[in-house]
């Protein structure tokens, strides 16, 4: 699998409205061949940033998202956010996942 991680630091006035960006987010990549999940993770000091976390089936499938109609439209939302929401610009950091782990339910 391979994982996206998009980190975004965000001032901390405008971080409801980042955060209720994405709450109400349309789920257009959920329905990409390939998305296997999406992860908002809001950090535990303002100072870290967001992480935006994708993990796809492969690098072909993210790269298929990135070309995608629905890749633009659903980024042309942030241009919605108050200048001044980002504080710097976003990172992206791209990872081969080797191993996951998770609880069994039973």
């Amino acid at each position: 699998m391979f994982v996206v991680c998009n980190r975004v630091s965000i001032h901390p006035d405008h971080a409801p409205q980042f955060e209720a960006m994405f709450m109400s987010r349309a789920h257009k990549v959920d329905q990409m061949p390939g998305f296997v999940s999406f992860q908002l993770l809001k950090p535990m000091k303002a100072s870290d940033g967001y992480v935006v976390m994708v993990t796809w089936e492969s690098k072909e499938h993210y790269h298929a998202w990135l070309k995608s109609e629905s890749f633009h439209q659903g980024h042309s939302r942030t241009g919605s956010l108050p200048e001044g929401t980002m504080t710097s610009p976003q990172t992206i950091e791209l990872y081969e996942l080797l191993e996951h782990t998770r609880a069994e339910v039973s």
